[in-house]
């Protein structure tokens, strides 16, 4: 059995909570202690009360959390709070964390983790294998992520994405590109064809054509032989020859596109730039783009992450955080997916983790005051 604290996020405009009250119940039920910061899940619409009513005790400060929990669940990284003092160093010594967490940019916490000794898991490094899936927190978010950057697209395009055929005259349906069909894409082109938009997408991985025509889509093809996907189903970085080929065949399309929504990235490296100032100006004008890779630097020349800027007559959304935009949803579906990784750890309350399982293994960076994730180690060095 363990004591579980779900501390507020502070983070600045992360709304979502690590727990919410429906699945905190099954923590309860495994005889686990939960403590719930008070207000935690108030930017998600989960009231104290219905912390309370699923069997957590509600305690007043972060402070009273850090200090009586054994595990640590977070969506958001431990961050550098206000006077320079680490969240990270809240965490009991010996203790555990679970939660989103980027080793390789997070070296100050990384050093608090090794220094105090605490068993760190990452969301972000579930495998991606079949008995993973139901812990894919990256999944997951990007399922929100793709809906909410299309939603965002039409309340800055000045023209309805469905065709009208009204008294007045037809109006005809709105152009939308999706680069990159992973599950943000995939997500993007479903919405978008929901709403009625004509929708055409790219990726790299010629693989997941049949994916994109199921949803009712066009596949852009660019005739050029290259292997396109690394290890765990991510696209790998291309040759300058390719995106050479890419973005020639890519421009053919912008003319006509009112929408571009780019989703593509390379797991632990900057985003590709797929499209440059250039090709953008050849959009129509009044076209939008929404980059969901801002915060990796993003896939077009002029996104800048968590800003909306425009040129020539196209206005780029530098999209950074979807997922908190629609909290109740999003932590929902987050929680279930920590849940399912912490009782994967302890399939009983008297259980004890198994380091050498291939989940544990992988989402694992450190522990016993090591970086035990190999790849991780590596790149630190």
């Amino acid at each position: 059995m363990s004591v579980i604290g779900i501390p507020k996020e502070t983070a600045p405009g992360e709304t979502r909570v690590a727990m919410v009250p429906g699945h905190l119940a099954m923590l309860v039920r495994d005889k686990h202690t939960v403590l719930v910061e008070k207000g935690a899940g108030e930017g998600a619409s989960f009231s104290d009360e219905a912390y309370t009513k699923a069997g957590a005790t509600i305690v007043d400060g972060s402070a009273g959390i850090y200090a009586k929990a054994e595990v640590i669940f977070k969506v958001q990284p431990p961050r550098e709070m206000v006077g320079g003092k680490l969240e990270a160093d809240l965490i009991r010594e010996k203790g555990m964390y679970i939660g989103f967490f980027p080793p390789l940019t997070e070296k100050k916490v990384v050093d608090s983790f090794l220094r105090r000794k605490i068993t760190s898991f990452s969301m972000e490094y579930v495998p991606r294998i079949t008995r993973a899936q139901s812990m894919d927190a990256l999944s997951s978010m990007a399922t929100v992520a793709g809906y909410k950057a299309v939603l965002i697209a039409t309340e800055h395009l000045g023209k309805m994405f469905p065709l009208l055929m009204t008294a007045a005259g037809t109006v005809p349906p709105a152009n939308v590109m999706v680069l990159g069909a992973g599950v943000a894409g995939l997500q993007a082109i479903a919405t978008a064809k929901r709403l009625g938009a004509r929708v055409e997408a790219y990726d790299v991985r010629a693989a997941v054509k049949e994916q994109v025509k199921s949803l009712g889509a066009g596949f852009i093809e660019v005739p050029f032989e290259e292997a396109a996907e690394a290890a765990g189903g991510y696209a790998k970085e291309q040759s300058a020859e390719f995106i050479r080929k890419q973005r020639e065949v890519l421009g053919e399309h912008l003319s006509k596109t009112h929408v571009l929504i780019t989703t593509a990235q390379v797991f632990g490296k900057k985003a590709p730039v797929v499209f440059t100032g250039e090709m953008i100006a050849q959009m129509p004008r009044g076209a939008v783009i929404v980059d969901l890779a801002a915060e990796q630097g993003g896939n077009c020349e002029l996104t800048e992450a968590g800003k909306v800027v425009e040129k020539d007559g196209v206005t780029v959304v530098g999209a950074v955080n979807l997922p908190a935009t629609i909290p109740t949803d999003a932590s929902m579906l987050y929680a279930k997916n920590l849940l399912n990784l912490f009782k994967h750890l302890y399939p009983k309350a008297d259980a004890t983790p198994d380091y050498e399982d291939e989940v544990t293994k992988g989402a694992c960076i450190t522990r016993d005051g090591r970086v035990v994730h190999e790849a991780v180690r590596n790149s630190l060095q």
